[in-house]
Formats: structure tokens, sequence, C-alpha cells
């Protein structure tokens, strides 16, 4: 409170001291060079058969993986269930998506994901181990986006898995995206 006798002088407080941005994690972290991108080819699910997508976190990768989203797109009349689990042993066949890249393609050499984006295109089998966290069902001709924020953080050594069950005669054709990032 001012006395009488004492001016304000309003100029030292008109102009800020410093600067504050604020920008969303995932772009703090794209401009780092750490945020990756990517998707599965087209999977098939049926009441018959399961398929898989997964971030796996290489034992020598001497990186955390922080998941942030994944997205999953049902391009079919039929619903599908996804299952996500966390370090788990997931059926059949492995495959590795060359769908992969920085989100900031801007960099000069472009960085290197250390994960893996690995998926089964059909399977019979289901995950043995680990952790069945959430179940989420995704409506037919439908892309259910699901944001972590990077609250799922998996040691060199595991996985993350979106495991997913058909439930139609006829084969469901999905695509998975993921977005991650690597510290």
């Amino acid at each position: 409170m001012l006395d009488k006798n004492e001016s304000y002088d309003y100029q030292q407080f008109a102009k800020p001291l410093q600067q504050v941005v604020s920008i969303p994690n995932p772009l703090y972290k794209s401009l780092q060079g750490i945020y990756f991108i990517g998707q599965t080819p087209s999977l098939f699910v049926s009441n018959s058969s399961n398929a898989w997508a997964a971030l796996v976190n290489p034992r020598d990768s001497c990186k955390d993986l922080f998941v942030n989203v994944l997205t999953i797109s049902n391009f079919s009349t039929g619903i599908i269930t996804a299952e996500i689990w966390l370090n788990t042993n997931p059926p059949g066949d492995l495959a590795i998506s060359s769908s992969v890249s920085p989100a900031n393609t801007a960099l000069e050499p472009q960085p290197r994901q250390k994960v893996l984006l690995e998926y089964v295109q059909s399977t019979e089998g289901s995950p043995s181990g680990g952790v069945n966290i959430y179940d989420r069902i995704v409506p037919p001709n439908t892309t259910l986006a699901s944001e972590e924020d990077g609250k799922l953080i998996i040691p060199p050594g595991g996985n993350f898995v979106l495991f997913l069950r058909g439930s139609s005669n006829e084969a469901i054709k999905t695509i998975v995206a993921f977005g991650w990032w690597e510290k």
C-alpha cells in the first residue's frame, strides 16, 4: 500500500523481466529430436484370428520409452476389441514396421529411434505374461485415438502392446499408429 507522499512507477511493472512461452510437451520433444511416429501396415482380425502392434524397447537401447499417443483405425463394419498390455509375450511371427520417422524432419542428420514398432498381421494365439492394463472398443469405420501423454514409461527390455481381437466372421482390416519419445 502506498503512503500519501509515495509515487507509483507504473513503468517498472509494464514490461516483463523475461518472456515465458508455453509449448506442448510433444512439440518440445520433437524439437529435441527425440519424438517419433510410426504405423503398421494393414492388420487383419476376426472372431478366429487376432493381430497386434507393439512398441518394443530393446534391452541394449539405454533409453526409456515414453508412450504418448496411439491410434487404431477400423476400416470395416465389425467391432474390434483392443487390449493394451505391458511387458507381455505376444504370439506369432513378428515383423518390424518400416513406416517410422522422427517427428522433426528438419533436423540434419535425422535422429534414429532405438524403439522398434513390431507387429503381427494375423495370429491365433494370445499374449502370455505381462499385464493387460485396459481394453478399448473400436467401433466400425472409426479411428480411436488415445493420448497417454508420456505417463506410460517402458524401460529397456519392455514393451507396450496393442492386442487386437475381432468380432466378425469376416476379416476386419485395421491399422495401428503410435507417437512416442525416447530419453
